[in-house]
């Protein structure tokens, strides 16, 4: 019985490798350029937001190279003024948002050294985001 389990889960291991699960590889530290960061994070603030719609004052920060848990990661600064879900706004965020493989991958709000010496531009997408 034993031996029928641990058999039934080496089966099931060897279909996750192949089904697009996530599988832990070896990290790369020569990250490629977000070619489509735009899309994904105007894709990642629509879900993000309570409420996208409305949204004031956004920039945004072209990504650029940092080090990110010791390791280099594009990281794209964005700073934004959202509505709250009763309509008003919230008042000025500013996050790091982080790329790996090329890929947006998280947000982070502590964006001290993540964002410091950054240029940002007008992010005129994620003010005309709708639902």
């Amino acid at each position: 019985m034993a031996a029928t389990a641990m058999l039934m889960g080496l089966a099931l291991a060897g279909c996750g490798a192949g089904s697009g699960l996530a599988v832990p590889t070896e990290d790369r530290s020569n990250q490629p350029f977000p070619q489509n960061f735009r899309a994904e994070l105007l894709a990642f603030y629509k879900t993000y937001l309570t409420n996208p719609v409305g949204v004031r004052e956004a920039v945004l920060a072209e990504p650029v190279l940092r080090k990110v848990g010791g390791r280099p990661r594009y990281v794209a600064c964005v700073r934004y003024n959202a509505r709250q879900s009763d309509g008003r706004l919230r008042g000025l965020q500013e996050q790091a948002v982080v790329f790996v493989d090329g890929r947006l991958d998280r947000a982070v709000d502590d964006t001290d050294e993540l964002c410091s010496g950054v240029s940002y531009a007008p992010f005129a997408d994620l003010e005309k985001l709708t639902r």
